[in-house]
Formats: structure tokens, sequence, C-alpha cells
């Protein structure tokens, strides 16, 4: 049940977190600019109604829908969002968050319908116009039905609220509140909750006491405070800088470890911000839009004109009666614990809520061999050297019986959250452990042959040793031959070609791209842009140019140039004798770059196949002809 809620909360959090600052931009303009704000200015203030109704709803739809379907659905999503605005006058955040994911869902669904049955050429015209059309059918529904149950269910939502603070029961959501940041729940109850709800109130009046329920930094404050008096051994003489982080750099998660080495002191927190509500009610506080983060610094920024003392009275009596209450409870009932311990519980609860690996202390992400159900190859564009380097690792884990694992390739900025290993460049490592900070991440050098794959296959055997025999995969439906697309015509097959500069090598391969017809010349620079991010030799004697993620959207048509160097081309630290330059549209590529893989594996295979391959034999080989 944890589980199903943290995911819930997630996906609701997910769609408002990553444009929090749009929300805080709206706050800060309507707090100075609004004719009761510090400069009131007519002007500007004609920004507040627009954002409120179009911008922020539009983002949060945006989000939604590419979180479930990659940038069609983004787009896919705005656009049934912007169906739900036009329909009604009232703000739609909820309509929003419906909106995006159903239209990246559609969309997703509607290429899994189409995947191989795009004849060649036809990839971008069925892309756009599918979105287009798509998205036009999801826009009038949110008209029609969408929008009218998402009025309806706000009106409930706040009358809901406002129910509660008739009857001054409002402080009573520090009782839910308070343990659920512990369980890292805090941001879907502040931004996947509270944020919408609150902004719509203050459009209304300019404030919402809502936005300070979960952000206080008030009862986090007296917790620490009170460990610096009553704590014991490091606990004590760590809690005063932790305190510092907390008030003034807003990271509440710093004062969880606190907590669980003492559970009962969740107390303090709770009915400090019990009491701290009740003031705020009692005096009228709230800030003009959401604090993110939970700072007192971001609190006073949000504080509209007027509301400092309210604001300031409802965080300091927070603080102080936290403070008294968690200062009993740890003289009368605390227990000396290790902080650490609580630190690494702290860790795998937030991995938890987030749907990840539990990290370890020491190593960042720890994930057992024995659960490992998906690896991600990660490359820039996630074209060429990733998906070689994902298929070399798919057949050894073949050859050695291991059918439970998946085997993928993204571009290290798509990297999947359900991962538990990334595989990629050691350039691009750190990109990827921001990107997948659930995973552990396995640098290597090059994509060909790296000796670390034999030791992960050895890895992964050896925990499955013993165990019940996995599940195996379902075996992916491969076309029959004849079916196999021709991407690699024997014109553009050129053997015995004078070595070059690695830089002419890659515009030699991108000038015959734009002869036949694959790419448009600017795709030329994004291969070389490419190049000089990291290098596209991956080992074996085998370069693969290709262009970047950005310039992808030159790419006509999915083709491939071969050429060979015999004498080598001094490529950095690699000699390169086999060039296979990519432009790819989809996947279809990956079935040449899997034959490029058995027959090219070492430098021995790579040597032999350009010495004695000719164009036909080249053609029918990496085509899967013979």
């Amino acid at each position: 049940m944890k589980e199903r809620v943290q995911k819930f909360g997630r996906f609701l959090s997910g769609m408002v977190m990553p444009n929090i600052g749009a929300f805080i931009a709206w706050g800060l303009i309507a707090a100075f600019f609004i004719p009761d704000g510090w400069f009131p200015n007519d002007t500007i203030n004609g920004m507040v109604g627009p954002m409120l109704r179009f911008l922020l709803p539009i983002l949060i739809g945006y989000t939604g829908g590419k979180a479930v379907g990659g940038q069609k659905g983004a787009v896919t999503g705005a656009l049934a969002t912007l169906g739900a605005i036009a329909a009604t006058e009232s703000t739609m955040f909820i309509g929003a968050m419906i909106c995006g994911p159903l239209g990246g869902w559609c969309i997703k669904k509607f290429d899994k319908a189409m995947e191989g049955h795009i004849p060649a050429g036809f990839e971008m015209v069925v892309n756009n116009f599918s979105v287009g059309i798509i998205g036009a059918i999801l826009a009038i529904l949110s008209i029609y039905v969408i929008a009218p149950v998402c009025v309806t269910l706000t009106g409930w939502l706040g009358a809901g609220v406002q129910f509660l603070v008739d009857r001054s029961l409002l402080p009573l959501t520090a009782v839910l509140v308070e343990p659920a940041k512990v369980l890292f729940l805090n941001n879907a109850i502040n931004h996947g909750v509270f944020t919408p709800i609150g902004t719509e109130q203050a459009m209304e009046m300019g404030k919402s006491i809502l936005f300070m329920i979960e952000s206080n930094p008030g009862p986090g404050l007296g917790l620490l405070l009170a460990y610096c008096v009553a704590g014991k051994g490091e606990t004590r003489s760590s809690a005063g800088a932790a305190a510092v982080i907390q008030f003034v750099g807003g990271i509440h998660e710093i004062y969880f470890p606190y907590v669980l080495m003492n559970p009962i002191v969740i107390l303090g927190p709770m009915i400090g911000n019990i009491v701290g509500i009740f003031t705020l009610s009692a005096l009228g506080g709230g800030l003009a839009a959401a604090a993110s983060p939970g700072s007192i610094i971001a609190e006073m920024l949000m504080t509209p004109r007027g509301g400092y003392l309210a604001n300031i009275a409802g965080i300091g009596i927070a603080a102080v009666v936290s403070f008294l209450i968690s200062v009993f409870l740890l003289k009368f009932f605390g227990k000396d614990a290790s902080l650490e311990e609580a630190q690494a519980q702290v860790a795998a609860s937030k991995a938890a809520s987030k749907g990840q690996a539990v990290p370890a202390a020491s190593s960042g992400a720890s994930v057992s061999a024995k659960d490992v159900r998906k690896i991600v190859f990660a490359c820039d564009a996630g074209m060429g050297s990733s998906a070689m380097g994902a298929t070399m690792v798919r057949n050894k884990l073949k050859d050695a019986g291991i059918t439970d694992i998946e085997v993928i390739h993204y571009p290290v900025g798509e990297i999947p959250g359900d991962c538990q290993i990334v595989v990629t460049h050691h350039e691009l490592s750190g990109r990827a452990a921001q990107r997948a900070p659930q995973a552990r991440i396995i640098p290597i050098k090059n994509f060909m042959g790296a000796p670390e794959y034999n030791t992960l296959v050895q890895e992964l055997l050896d925990a499955r040793k013993g165990g019940s025999a996995p599940a195996p995969a379902a075996a992916a439906e491969e076309k029959p031959a004849g079916e196999q697309p021709i991407l690699l015509e024997k014109k553009n097959i050129i053997l015995n070609c004078k070595p070059v500069s690695p830089e002419e090598a890659i515009k030699a391969v991108g000038r015959r791209m734009v002869e036949s017809g694959y790419v448009e010349e600017s795709y030329i620079q994004g291969m070389l842009d490419r190049e000089a991010s990291f290098s596209v030799a991956i080992g074996s004697h085998v370069a693969i140019p290709h262009g970047t993620e950005e310039s992808r959207k030159a790419i006509k048509k999915t083709g491939l140039i071969v050429m060979t160097y015999p004498e080598g081309i001094q490529w950095g630290d690699e000699l390169v004798r086999l060039v296979v330059g990519i432009a790819s549209t989809g996947e279809d590529h990956l079935g040449i770059l899997g034959k490029i893989v058995e027959v090219a594996e070492t430098e021995e295979d790579t040597d032999k196949l350009v010495d004695t391959a000719g164009v036909d034999q080249l053609y029918k080989l990496l085509n899967g002809l013979e």
C-alpha cells in the first residue's frame, strides 16, 4: 500500500516539481506588481492572469505527457490541456494532471500499434500528423468531458479546504503531514495537492496558507535545536549544522534521521506544526506562491505585502513548540542510537519513495545482482555506440543462459527510472548518475569489447547459481530475412579509402549521407559536434560517426554508410579501420549494428573483415542476407 501511495504521489509531484520555478516566477510577479503589491504596475500585472490560466497548466500538461510518452507525448498532452483551459475560466491544474498523461498514453499506444508498419521515408509525416490529429481529438474531448469533471472536482476540493478552515480544523492536517514527510511523501502532498489548490486560492485572495503547511521550516528547526540541547554524542554535535542547513537551505530531509533515531520525537514537529498552522490561520498568514525549497529565505520572498508578522509568528511559534516538546521527549524517552544507521535508513526510504533501488551508504547506489531485470546502455544520442554495446551484452547473457534481463539502449538524457544498471562511456558517467541516481553506473572506455562486459555477465551468472530458475523473457519477434529492410546499399560501401583525419572521415561519411538522401546538410555538423564531445571510436578498430540528439531532426530517413581504411586512421588513442556512419529515425538500423558486433567483436575480427571482404560480401553479411 505504501509503495502504491508513493508511486502515485511521485507521479503527481513529478508533473509540478519540474515547473516549480514557473510557479515561483508567477508568485514573485504577483507579490510585487499586483495593485496591492510592493510596486503596483498595471502592465506587469497583466502577466499574472495569463500565467495562471495558460502557462502553468500547459507546463504541467506538457511535463505529464512527456513523462508517459516522451517528446511527442509532451506536445499531445499540452494540446489536450489547452482544450480543458478553453472550456472554463477556472484554473485547470487538475485538468492538466489528467490531460497531460492521457495525451502521452494515447500517442504511446499509437506508436506501438504503428511500429513496423510505417513505410520508409514516411516516418516524419506519420509522427507529425499523429500528434496533430490525436492532440486535436483530445483537446475537443477535454472541452466537453474532462473540463466539466475537473471543475466539479476542484469545487469539491476547495469546499473541503474551506470546511477545514471554517471549523478551525486545518491545523490537524499536520498530524498527517509531518509523519508523511519522514516517509518521503512530502513532495506528493505539497506539490501534488497543496500547490494546485493553493495557487487558485492565491489568485483569488492574494495568498494561501496551504503553501505553508508542509514547507514551514519551524517544526524541523525546533527538533534539531532540541538535539543540540538534549542529544548525545555525534547527534548533539551534528545537529547545529543540520539546523542551519534545514532552516536556511530548506533541506527538510536533513532532520529525518533524527526522527528515525527516536521515532517518538515526531510528536515535537507534529504539535509544533499544528500550533504554527493555528497561528497562521488566526493572524491571516499565507504565501503568494509555493516556497520551494522550504527555506526561511523562500518563505520570506513569497510573503505578500503586509503578511510578514503573521508568517514569522507562524514559523517562530512552530519552532518554539517543537523545540520544547522534543527536548522533553529526548530527556525522558530518548535512546542512544546510531546517526549513521538512521541516515542509511533515510536513504533507503528516499530511494523507495522514488521507486529506486536502495542505495548503499558508501557507494551511492548498490544493486543486488540477483535482482537485476533491466540494464541500460547510454550514449549521447542513443543511436550507435550504446546500441552496439547493448547487443554485445545481450548476446553474452543469452550465451550464459540468462534470459530474464532486458538490455536496452537510450540517450543519456532519457535513461528510464526503473533500470538497475547503466553502462555508459566514462565521460558520460556523471550525467548518467544524475539521470539515474537509483542505478549502479558502470563506466567504460569503449563500447566494443569492454572487459567490464564479461565481469558483469559473470557477476549476474554467479548471483543466479543455486537459486530458482528465472522465468525466461519473452522472445522478441523476429522478421523473416526477406522482410528485413535493406538499409545498407551497395553504393554506400566504399572500400580501400586512403588514410585521413577523423574529422575528414566524418565529413566523407556525412557527404555520402546527404547525397543518398538520408540527412540534411546540417547533420554533418551534428556528427562533428558528437565527435567533439567524445570519440565515436568504440574499440575493435571500429568507429561509428553519428549526430547528437539535437541533430536528429535533420535525419530524413534511416540509412548507413560503410567505409574501410586498410591502412588505418589514428582516432585519438584508437586505431580505426572500419567506419560505419549512422542516420536513424527509429530502431531499424539495429540489425546491421548487431551484425557488426558479430563480425567485428575483436580487433582481429575487424582486421580480417577489412582485409578480405568485398562489396558483395559486406552487403550480404551486414544486411543479414547470409
